[in-house]
């Protein structure tokens, strides 16, 4: 038997909604990856060296 107080079951049986989050989780994690890739491509340009492009060989 329950007591008066208890919360109704209805309320402790769901799980609660959090779309917020998971867009946020997303947000962040497609930022890192923005960021990650920007990275890279400064890296891979740097290591060509100035001035070098690979489109204009004689």
């Amino acid at each position: 038997m329950r007591s008066p107080s208890d919360p109704p079951r209805s309320e402790t049986s769901r799980k609660p909604e959090r779309p917020a989050s998971r867009e946020d989780r997303l947000k962040a994690a497609l930022k890192a990856n923005m960021a990650r890739r920007k990275a890279q491509a400064k890296a891979r340009n740097a290591e060509d060296g100035p001035g070098t492009d690979i489109g204009e060989r004689d």
